[in-house]
């Protein structure tokens, strides 16, 4: 039986979207994979509509490894209103409570140092982790609060840049799971003065460079001007992505010889030297060392497979 067609193209890699204000994660997903004309796309952690910045979206085979981006750490800028709490700790919530701000520097020092390093952090009503298979922000929306375990998280880095009336702004280097609405809601209230982010943008995710970042204006033009040139769009837009594999660029890599990795390519564990011990490695073929797969170490020190590539012809 023939492999059904497929309807778009079989581009692989991330894109490192400059995500706008006001659009949702899913959104733009979905533009970035119409201007592409990608068979498949997936973004790695939503922005809440709000914000902006950094939103990689992984195409073709590159939604695959996806996961190794959700568990990475993230920057941002934030900027927190000050002296008003709000039901969804952002800007696009409603007005719940509003107190004088009357703290000091020192007490806000105070505050801030309170957040750094490890900490547990009770995610807010209006997250999208799931309760008894709903997310949370469906039930919010209907006037229900759920209970909610604290979490684990880690601020590896906390910097206050200005103070000017009811508008604080810092940065935050963060771990996984980081809820920065969270943090500035934690904080008005440590603060007596209640918060709430006005303005969240997110700078770099994992070791991705924030340079390499593109808008949604910018990849529009590029598809007209090859309109214009009559060319395909893909010769514009294509050498925008980073490597498929570049998800899980911090795994150690395993090179195989191509005649080992045609069993690995089968989904067979094998030898191989100059191993790790245990855990996962990034798998790459040959001499130019392509990417062909995630893989285990398992208890007999041989490199299983975990996630392959599936190599598309045309």
């Amino acid at each position: 039986m023939s492999r059904p067609r497929r309807r778009g193209r079989d581009i692989h890699g991330v894109l490192l979207l400059d995500k706008p204000q006001g659009m949702s994660s899913n959104d733009v997903l979905q533009k970035v994979k119409r201007i592409f004309n990608a068979n498949r796309a997936g973004h790695t952690g939503a922005l809440d509509p709000l914000a902006t910045g950094m939103l990689p979206i992984c195409l073709g085979e590159a939604t695959k490894f996806s996961q190794y981006l959700l568990d990475s750490d993230k920057r941002y800028r934030v900027i927190a209103r000050l002296g008003q709490r709000t039901d969804t700790s952002d800007a696009d919530g409603t007005v719940i409570s509003e107190r004088p701000v009357t703290f000091s520097q020192e007490m806000l020092d105070a505050a801030l140092d309170g957040f750094r390093g490890e900490t547990q952090q009770v995610p807010s009503m209006y997250s999208a982790l799931k309760y008894q298979g709903r997310k949370l922000y469906e039930y919010a929306r209907e006037g229900i609060e759920v209970p909610r375990e604290a979490r684990s998280i880690t601020v590896y880095e906390l910097t206050f840049i200005r103070w000017e009336g009811h508008e604080l702004e810092l940065e935050i280097h963060c771990s996984k799971g980081t809820y920065i609405r969270t943090i500035i809601d934690d904080l008005g209230e440590k603060l007596g003065c209640g918060a709430h982010v006005s303005m969240l943008r997110r700078l770099q995710v994992a070791r991705y460079p924030i340079s390499e970042m593109v808008t949604l204006e910018h990849l529009t033009e590029l598809v007209e001007a090859a309109q214009q040139q009559a060319c395909s769009p893909a010769e514009k837009l294509d050498v925008l992505l980073m490597p498929m594999d570049s998800p899980a660029a911090a795994f150690p890599e395993v090179n195989l010889l191509p005649v080992v990795a045609a069993y690995f390519k089968q989904g067979q564990p094998v030898q191989a030297s100059g191993i790790p011990m245990s855990g996962l490695v990034r798998v790459t073929e040959g001499e130019a060392h392509k990417f062909i797969g995630m893989a285990e170490i398992d208890d007999d020190g041989r490199v299983a497979p975990r996630r392959l590539v599936v190599e598309y012809s045309d």
